[in-house]
């Protein structure tokens, strides 16, 4: 059963894009896990309700996590010299390989999700590796953990190295039906989502087979996307007649025509490829620190968000190197600056506002009525202690800007995710 309480602190929540809302000592009420909103005084229908006190801490939603590679997490801040392909034949495939053994597997996911706990993260979309076992190990702990994520056993089936290619389209989807059965209905806060790897790595057979069992299962799907612009050359290479990257994925319904899909990165999308992002309703997982540590590029955000794309943000470790959500937040708004300096001046930074919003709300809604405080939302809350790095001239906004920048996982003191304590 869910639990039912009222947090009283410095409330910060995003409405939409626009407009974040700060509320000084005030009471956030908890029924049943769900948001009943943010009061001035407790109304007297909830007197009743445990009140956990955390006056002049701040108290904001959990952040969200569209995009992370748990088996990478082993290996982050290395290669960042490498552009994407290299990386991934130097660094990513010997190292997922590993994942065969399904004690390196209980040792390194432990790692990945003690603290991935201890962040300001309440909910994540994860890729796993090819491996069924090892998968599910990683889905046990993170149902353990109290988070809310979706996994992704993945799948590979060309153009990887032998000790990390399943034998042909048939094995793979063979391995993948046997991994839904074990676990599609196994947990309360864990949830399988299919995971081609990208499209060099999968077979127009395996990919016509993965959208098969999408449109029958109705699960969610998530993938990357013109990432790097080798990547599209590659792509446009193995998949003759199509008019962009995205068709390679949607002419097998792997593209949000059954299901929700998260795609990464998007960093070279055309708009040919935009129009079909927006008329599929597909995700796109914002991962700066990545784009810039593998020489992709600048995703032109400001765009996506004009457009109405829906955008949410990743760590992508561990082409990017940190698990912080608050550290995308960042470099979002730094990469925004170089791309409106250095390449479109009608393009304008990303804003405070805005990109609070894409790490709470707009990763969010991917997950369901998630990632605010508005009345009706599953209530995931990070209470942090800002006292070390605050001073008395802040208003509450600047002190979310400042903890975005400069907060550390040391100064998360409390987390709640449906409406159940973390810690």
């Amino acid at each position: 059963m869910r639990a039912s309480f009222i947090i009283k602190g410095d409330i910060c929540y995003s409405e939409n894009l626009e407009n974040l809302t700060t509320r000084e000592n005030s009471y956030l009420v908890c029924v049943e896990g769900y948001s009943c909103g943010v009061f001035d005084e407790i109304p007297d229908e909830y007197k009743d309700l445990e009140v956990y006190d955390y006056s002049d801490k701040l108290i904001i939603p959990g952040l969200i996590d569209l995009h992370v590679h748990a088996p990478q997490y082993h290996f982050r801040g290395l290669g960042m010299d490498l552009e994407l392909l290299d990386w991934l034949n130097t660094y990513t495939f010997p190292h997922e390989a590993k994942y065969i053994d399904t004690e390196y597997a209980k040792k390194t996911y432990e790692k990945f999700v003690g603290d991935l706990v201890s962040s300001a993260t309440t909910r994540a979309v994860v890729f796993a590796t090819l491996h069924v076992p090892s998968t599910i190990i990683l889905m046990g702990m993170l149902e353990n953990s109290g988070l809310v994520s979706y996994v992704g056993k993945v799948n590979m089936d060309r153009n990887s190295i032998p000790e990390l290619q399943e034998v042909g389209a048939r094995e793979s989807i063979e391995n993948t039906i046997k991994w839904l059965d074990e676990t599609k209905v196994k947990y309360k806060n864990t949830y399988p989502i299919i995971t081609p790897r990208f499209t060099p790595s999968c077979t127009d057979e395996l990919m016509e087979s993965l959208g098969k069992i999408t449109k029958e299962e109705k699960l969610p799907v998530q993938s990357h996307l013109s990432e790097n612009q080798s990547e599209i050359e590659w792509v446009k290479e193995l998949c003759p007649g199509t008019k962009c990257y995205g068709e390679s994925y949607d002419r097998f319904g792997l593209f949000g025509e059954y299901s929700k899909t998260i795609m990464a990165h998007c960093v070279w999308s055309d708009e040919y490829e935009r129009k079909l992002l927006k008329d599929r309703g597909v995700y796109i997982a914002h991962c700066p620190d990545s784009n810039m540590n593998l020489s992709s590029g600048i995703a032109p955000i400001r765009k996506y968000l004009e457009e109405g794309q829906r955008v949410g943000l990743g760590s992508d470790v561990a082409g990017g190197a940190y698990l912080s959500i608050f550290r995308q937040m960042t470099d979002a708004i730094q990469v925004s600056k170089l791309f409106w300096r250095l390449i479109d001046e009608n393009s304008n930074p990303l804003k405070v506002e805005e990109v609070f919003y894409l790490g709470t709300l707009g990763g969010g809604e991917f997950f369901g009525k998630v990632g605010s405080f508005e009345r009706g939302y599953e209530l995931d809350v990070v209470v942090i202690d800002d006292s070390e790095y605050r001073t008395e001239d802040l208003n509450l906004r600047q002190r979310l800007e400042r903890t975005i920048y400069l907060s550390q996982h040391k100064d998360i003191k409390h987390k709640f995710v449906r409406g159940n304590k973390i810690f």
